[in-house]
């Protein structure tokens, strides 16, 4: 990682951050914002990060799902990365605070009748400095949510405190404001949660006051009335209202990685973003109500409001990721980072963390193409489908899902920079949930191109079997791989299946007559009870999709895409015929023995064995000659002379009670 001289390996890790506690006030000079906050604006569906910072939402696409999806976000990398089982432990130390702070008013909720004016003394107590910091603070990271936070947070506890402070309407005074946030409201923590809940849900980002700052004014007062504001506003209210209640509250500045941030850009001049740490339980924590309340669109002309949970009391060690103070000792980090670390790690993003991602690799945000190809992967949380766009596009990668995270080789097929965005979802999602949101951003620098690596339109990503084929029930696959390569143009798989399901087929490639009518007889399907057996003739050499669906048998309905296979073949030599037509009469338990080839030899006596149940009679019909075929065992065998015909059919009688014939297969006969 390199920010913060830690190493980390497969095992927990454990670290120790000394969290230094100094009320100092960082320099409250006017900014000119540019204060980022959309790293949301984008989830595939606009899952957005609430920094208000926009991403433009990436082309729509159909996920494993058959659902449409993605949209995007923005993300980089966390000062402390974890192992992929128990994740990173990371203690936090806290120190004495070297000054007290200053007595803080704060609303008297008495029965009296008591007149609230501005800031004078009248209907307010004055409460006893904090007291010192309590000894150590153990956080298990990542990811249960909990962890997410700088101390242990019950959002359920606190469903009723939000209901009830996002019904709140008063906007004639911040005083009665804060008085009627506080009714329902017992502890520190409730109180900080309920003007956290308010000011997210009622304060909208003021786009057009970023961009003619003269009619912008962050005063709280004006910020209620109007009910927008910068992120200057968003703070500055904050502060107010846990002043009023008796919160101890600072305004802190900035940089932020939010809206128009570059991967791998630097930041010079004035701090461009604000935000608060609050005193809770004897220590500071840090959040950012103005990324809570939603994000803006690319070009920063609308505000969505959308609420971001992540930014209230986030653990310092992940708010770090996009959010660096002016007064490093409000990182709450030893070691701190420093700027060039900042502008050097990886973007996380909101989505990155609440979705269960534990580790990306490479974590550098920019990474160099090697021989025209380069890798990634994703350490998360079990059951997460992925999807990736290279310039806007996944045609050029090779995607596979493993059990705790995916795998992605990508090959551009231009030099230069590329923008790579992976997304991602949890497979068992709520409606709300069901979009794919960008946890992560690399910028690829490519080189050289490996054109040899273009990969047929039809190929759909993720490639090769996986936990979600799996759950589908194709079990037990003979190549688990995503690519098959064949040098005689031919393979064969086998499956176990799980379950009462059929199983359908289809071959595709670019740059040939193969359809999906003409690639069926390219692949034979056999079924022994649960297993099914696909044996692949290639027509020529060249990149195929194999892709396979299956429905369950008593469902009359279409047959859903589940997964598909990449088969190469280089051997230019290879032309293999079609497999014989199958007809509806023919069952997926039969099996041909011989002939495999869809196209027999003219003038000759060909040798047919046949694997069928529950037939009374076998026919081999070539032109207007019939050939019995005779029962042995299980097999049905016998010749047919293919001499003056073009085509040879096999028919069954299926019952002796019955006098006709069904057609099941059909071979061609190669011309005189």
């Amino acid at each position: 990682m390199g920010t913060m001289d830690l190493k980390t390996d497969a095992s927990a890790v454990t670290i120790n951050l000394l969290l230094i506690v100094r009320p100092e006030e960082a320099a409250s000079k006017e900014k000119g914002q540019r204060e980022g906050q959309t790293e949301g604006g984008r989830g595939a569906g606009l899952g957005g990060d609430g920094n208000g910072n926009s991403r433009s939402q990436p082309r729509q696409g159909t996920d494993l799902n058959g659902r449409r999806g993605p949209t995007e976000p923005r993300g980089q990398t966390p000062p402390i990365t974890s192992g992929p089982d128990k994740g990173t432990q990371v203690t936090v130390e806290i120190h004495r605070e070297d000054t007290s702070p200053p007595l803080i008013k704060r609303l008297s909720l008495g029965k009296g009748s008591q007149r609230l004016r501005g800031h004078d003394n009248k209907g307010f107590q004055k409460t006893e400095a904090p007291r010192s910091p309590g000894a150590k603070d153990l956080h298990a990271y990542p990811w249960d949510k909990s962890s997410l936070k700088s101390m242990p947070v019950d959002l359920q506890q606190l469903e009723k405190l939000d209901a009830y402070a996002l019904k709140v309407n008063v906007k004639n005074s911040v005083e009665e404001l804060v008085k009627a946030l506080l009714k329902q409201a017992r502890t520190d923590l409730e109180k900080v949660r309920a003007i956290w809940m308010w000011i997210c849900h009622h304060i909208e980002y003021d786009v057009v006051g970023y961009h003619n700052k003269s009619q912008l004014s962050s005063k709280p007062r004006d910020v209620l009335q109007m009910g927008k504001s910068i992120c200057e506003g968003y703070a500055e209210l904050f502060e107010h209202m846990c002043s009023l209640a008796g919160i101890q509250c600072k305004k802190l500045s900035g940089h932020a990685k939010g809206h128009g941030y570059k991967t791998g850009q630097t930041f010079t001049g004035d701090s461009d973003h604000a935000w608060n740490a609050v005193y809770l339980e004897g220590r500071w924590h840090l959040l950012d109500s103005t990324w809570g309340s939603g994000s803006v669109d690319d070009s920063f002309t609308k505000f969505t409001q959308r609420y971001n949970e992540f930014y209230f009391l986030t653990h310092p060690a992940l708010f770090i990721n996009n959010h660096f103070p002016d007064n490093s000792n409000w990182q709450l980090l030893k070691p701190t980072l420093t700027l060039k670390e900042f502008e050097n790690n990886m973007l996380h993003n909101s989505n990155f963390y609440m979705l269960g991602m534990l580790a990306v690799h490479p974590d550098t945000p920019i990474i160099q193409t090697v021989n025209g190809k380069a890798s990634v992967s994703v350490d998360c949380r079990p059951g997460t489908l992925f999807m990736f766009k290279l310039r806007g596009t996944d045609e050029h990668g090779l995607m596979t899902l493993k059990k705790n995270g995916m795998q992605l080789d990508i090959y551009p097929q231009q030099t230069g920079s590329h923008k790579l965005e992976i997304f991602a979802k949890p497979s068992k999602a709520e409606a709300s949930d069901d979009v794919y949101k960008c946890v992560v951003e690399y910028v690829v620098e490519c080189e050289s191109v490996d054109a040899a690596a273009r990969f047929p339109k039809d190929l759909h990503q993720p490639v090769g079997p996986s936990w979600f084929s799996q759950r589908h029930g194709f079990l037990r696959p003979s190549h688990s791989e995503p690519v098959l390569h064949t040098n005689d143009g031919r393979c064969c798989l086998t499956f176990t299946l799980s379950k009462d399901i059929s199983v359908l087929t289809s071959l595709h490639t670019d740059g040939s007559s193969l359809d999906e009518d003409m690639g069926r007889p390219h692949v034979l399907q056999t079924q022994r009870r649960n297993q099914v057996e696909l044996k692949v003739h290639l027509p020529h050499a060249g990149n195929f999709v194999l892709k396979i669906y299956s429905k369950k048998k008593s469902d009359p309905g279409n047959y859903d895409y589940i997964f598909n296979y990449l088969i190469r073949c280089l051997n230019t030599e290879v032309k293999w015929p079609a497999f014989p037509k199958r007809y509806g009469k023919w069952l997926q338990d039969y099996e041909i023995l011989e002939p495999l080839s869809g196209l027999l030899p003219a003038n000759r006596n060909v040798q047919f064995k046949l694997k069928m149940h529950g037939i009374a009679k076998v026919l081999v019909q070539a032109e207007n000659t019939y050939h019995p075929l005779t029962q042995n065992k299980d097999c049905w065998e016998g010749t047919c002379n293919t001499s003056g015909c073009t085509e040879v059919f096999v028919m069954v009688h299926e019952n002796a009670n019955h006098s006709f014939y069904s057609q099941v297969l059909r071979y061609e006969v190669e011309a005189q």
